[in-house]
């Protein structure tokens, strides 16, 4: 009788970046017309060439948690020295995915 077995060990990662399910992730459009992801305190972020790359990029780094991720209307320019005014990031923002 041959028995097989099967290497069932399987490791859970998490995103490299991910450390709370409650962090914001900011996109928008910056002054050049790309895309930018930016994590609310700076932690991380990417410039895209498209919405979807954006979300894409914010929903991997975030643990896919969609509703942690905000909109902004007006331009967002990527800065990830994590001195991001608290004010700024707020206003004309909605809920992109």
């Amino acid at each position: 009788m041959l028995v097989t077995r099967r290497n069932t060990n399987v490791k859970l990662v998490e995103p490299p970046s991910c450390s709370s399910a409650s962090t914001i992730v900011f996109i928008g459009r910056n002054s050049r017309g790309n895309w930018v992801a930016q994590e609310q305190s700076g932690l991380y972020g990417g410039l895209f060439v498209n919405r979807a790359q954006a979300v894409k990029y914010a929903l991997f780094e975030n643990g896919h948690h969609p509703e942690t991720i905000v909109e902004l209307s007006r331009e967002i320019e990527l800065d990830m020295s994590g001195r991001l005014a608290a004010s700024d990031r707020v206003v004309g923002a909605r809920r992109a995915a």
